[in-house]
């Protein structure tokens, strides 16, 4: 399994974070402690049925296409369960469009129309659909489809233009009055700024009332019914963790808005800016898919390397002597610390250096055996015991020592959000090559936009992805 290895540079020191950072509240009144009356209920997201009876009534109108009356029952079945299992993922942002979306929804169909022309081809050669009736079926429910889910988004428009999402902003005032009013211009957003938070009023004299303190942010809130919180600032996240939380926590969507040149890749789009839905949740809930996933996998690979297991214990018991089995204290999911398991390559002068120094061995002076294991990260194979028992995953962020998950958090913002999900063998920071002597800051990127997208289709291809690299070992 790939995984973050150590290199023989020993003693390495975190690198300095680049991106200077802002202050948004004052200590006056800090909203760190900021608590509501009672938890409110999370804004209610659009109801899934009125696209569901659209896409359902669109299979139903291209299944009257079919010519032969005795077989639309079936076919009419068949398209509807394939229309509803195969719908495409729906948009996030506050408005919902249906112009994006339209190319999924009939790339679906016409799969669907062609995999039912194939299996009635197959099974029931007599009566097998020709090209002009899957042309007509096609073309009536992607046009079906089209309208009623027009339909759909239209009302759904028309609710966001009445009733709009009141919104505070967060970042320095100058940012966030130009985000503000850019807003204002487009009601069609559905979202309606009602202040900023931020540490100082700035002498901004017009626009949105500057909020500086914890009291005024939460009657801001309550008084406004405020559900959406839009943080306008690259550090705002990272210096405003715990207010973000908080408003979070209070059911607000808290929303990442780029007011510049766009720094990541985004298909949402707020008034012309990018913006990306956060996950701010303590932990994130991975799911009974993930889980029997990694009970699966790693219980079938433990039987079948069991061999290869022994052959390593042997040889490595022959090779270097007694303590064939590393146990290494590291920090799991909520920030548990579990112990990991390994095949001892390298030979610390003590567990303090142990757990302290970045790399405890230079590989050149390791025996042949114990490089081998490295370069191929059979050395890592034991750790399918801690995916089995639950303290890792097959695929998350690595976990790192105690030492060093306080040091990086204090150094790098967002590290300590990566401890939302269980940590795992490999992870989308290990596929982009960020293992060993690497940047900290970037695997922290990349752990934390595996989390925020995570999906089990995800976890197979970064498996996949690790097992093809694995044929080509590289060294590490």
């Amino acid at each position: 399994m790939t995984a973050e290895r150590t290199v023989p540079s020993p003693g390495v020191q975190p690198r300095d974070h680049q991106s200077s950072p802002v202050s948004l509240m004052p200590p006056r009144g800090t909203p760190t402690g900021l608590r509501f009356p009672g938890p409110r209920p999370p804004a209610r997201p659009h109801s899934p049925v009125p696209l569901l009876v659209a896409d359902g009534t669109a299979a139903l109108a291209g299944a009257l296409a079919l010519t032969e009356a005795r077989h639309q029952p079936v076919f009419a079945a068949v398209l509807i369960a394939a229309s509803l299992l195969l719908r495409p993922r729906e948009v996030r942002p506050p408005v919902p469009g249906l112009l994006e979306e339209l190319p999924a929804v009939w790339g679906r169909i016409a799969v669907t129309w062609l995999a039912l022309a194939a299996l009635v081809a197959a099974y029931r050669p007599e009566h097998a659909l020709s090209v002009g009736t899957v042309l007509t079926g096609v073309a009536v429910q992607a046009a079906a489809a089209g309208v009623l889910r027009g339909v759909v988004h239209g009302r759904r428009h028309a609710a966001l233009l009445r009733h709009p999402h009141t919104a505070l902003i967060v970042g320095p005032v100058a940012t966030a009055q130009r985000v503000a009013a850019a807003l204002l211009r487009h009601p069609r957003c559905g979202v309606r700024p009602v202040g900023i938070v931020a540490d100082q009023p700035d002498g901004a004299g017009e626009g949105l009332p500057v909020l500086t303190t914890g009291e005024e942010v939460k009657r801001a809130v309550i008084q406004n019914g405020v559900r959406a919180v839009l943080a306008v600032h690259p550090s705002a996240r990272a210096e405003q963790g715990s207010l973000l939380q908080t408003l979070a926590e209070s059911g607000c969507a808290v929303w990442e808005v780029d007011p510049d040149s766009p720094s990541y890749t985004a298909k949402e789009r707020l008034a012309g800016f990018s913006c990306r839905l956060l996950d701010l949740s303590p932990a994130r809930r991975e799911g009974v898919g993930k889980r029997l996933l990694d009970i699966l996998v790693s219980g079938t690979l433990l039987l079948l390397v069991s061999p290869l297991l022994l052959l390593c214990a042997v040889t490595l018991r022959i090779c270097d002597g007694p303590g064939v089995v590393f146990r290494q204290e590291r920090i799991g999911k909520k920030g548990r610390p579990f112990t990991l398991l390994k095949f001892r390559t390298h030979r610390p002068v003590d567990e303090h250096e142990s757990a302290t120094r970045w790399s405890v061995a230079n590989e050149s002076e390791m025996r042949w055996f114990c490089r081998m294991l490295r370069r191929t990260s059979l050395d890592e194979l034991l750790q399918l015991w801690n995916v089995l028992r639950g303290d890792m995953s097959l695929v998350g962020p690595r976990p790192e020592r105690p030492y060093f998950v306080a040091q990086f958090s204090q150094t790098y913002p967002g590290y300590a959000a990566r401890h939302r999900m269980r940590v795992g063998i490999t992870g989308l920071a290990q596929i982009h090559g960020l293992r060993g002597d690497t940047s900290i800051e970037d695997r922290s990127r990349f752990d934390n936009a595996y989390i925020d997208n995570w999906s089990l289709w995800q976890d197979v291809c970064i498996l996949l992805r690790t097992a093809a690299s694995l044929v080509r070992p590289t060294g590490s």
